[in-house]
């Protein structure tokens, strides 16, 4: 059992932002690891959401970096960190959704895993503002105080960020505030994606630690390292009436990133040939 690999094991978790809080019993549970979440960890110097501190990398890589970072700092060889995406879905257009992923790093067998979450449940949003009627119906819409608001000057304006906005009543002061000034007629507001302040989003990190954990129990047939998982898709099904290729999947790749063994599987989800309606050729 996968259990086994890590029963025991120091695992630190690269969070200033409580997501052990939903990280933490999973792994605990299912690989019975003990847990240390360091009290002094930044990891905001791998990038914020307000934007004073662009991301160190994609999405994997500053996830990487956190995880040992904070390895590093308590001198463990098994750390977990969390990334998430946030913007216009790939699929939807002007469909809002969030990607989660979070990481687990095992430095003494030499290899990473990865789980994910994509979802349409999201509150990410903004808006400009000219009143605090304006701002108290955002406030409601993305489920405030819930779910955290961040107030500044404009959406590009590093020099006046409010993070910590946990009532209505300062809500309403800092905005008025805000608006009371000259020249200034209207302010910006944005959805907090910080995980301590966006419960939405602390149920797709639980969701992509769920998948991590599915993802370790898939074991390379050859040597047993955990992560054996899909690395790339043949996009060939072919056309059940013309025979031709389409753009839905038909072959799944796994490899180890061990040993490199790899293996195809077939894509089950559509069968053994794709409807019609799927082809270039038979529905141009």
């Amino acid at each position: 059992m996968v259990s086994n690999l890590f029963k025991g094991r120091r695992l630190v978790i690269a969070s200033m932002h409580k997501k052990e809080v939903v990280i933490a019993p999973l792994l605990t549970a299912q690989l019975g690891v003990e847990i240390i979440v360091p009290q002094d960890f930044d990891s905001d110097r791998f990038g914020t959401f307000t934007r004073e501190i662009k991301r160190a990398g994609n999405q994997l890589e500053a996830a990487r970096a956190k995880a040992l970072a904070a390895m590093t700092s308590v001198g463990v060889d098994l750390g977990v960190a969390s990334e998430g995406s946030f913007g216009v879905h790939p699929s939807l257009p002007f469909v809002a959704s969030g990607l989660e992923l979070v990481l687990l790093l095992d430095q003494k067998n030499g290899y990473e895993v990865c789980g994910y979450s994509r979802g349409q449940e999201t509150n990410f949003g903004s808006q400009y503002v000219k009143s605090v009627d304006q701002a108290l119906a955002f406030a409601r819409k993305i489920g405030f105080p819930e779910h955290g608001l961040i107030l500044r000057k404009s959406e590009n304006d590093n020099s006046e960020i409010y993070k910590e906005i946990v009532t209505e009543a300062d809500l309403v002061q800092k905005v008025e505030t805000m608006l009371g000034r000259l020249f200034t007629k209207r302010v910006f507001l944005e959805t907090d994606m910080r995980a301590h302040r966006n419960p939405t989003r602390m149920a797709g990190i639980k969701k992509a630690t769920e998948d991590l954990l599915t993802n370790l129990q898939s074991l390379c047939p050859q040597c047993q390292t955990p992560g054996f998982v899909v690395v790339d898709t043949e996009r060939d099904l072919p056309c059940a009436q013309c025979g031709r290729p389409t753009e839905l999947p038909h072959t799944d790749l796994y490899q180890c990133q061990v040993c490199q063994y790899s293996e195809k599987r077939p894509v089950t989800k559509y069968g053994t040939a794709a409807d019609s309606q799927y082809c270039q050729y038979c529905n141009p």
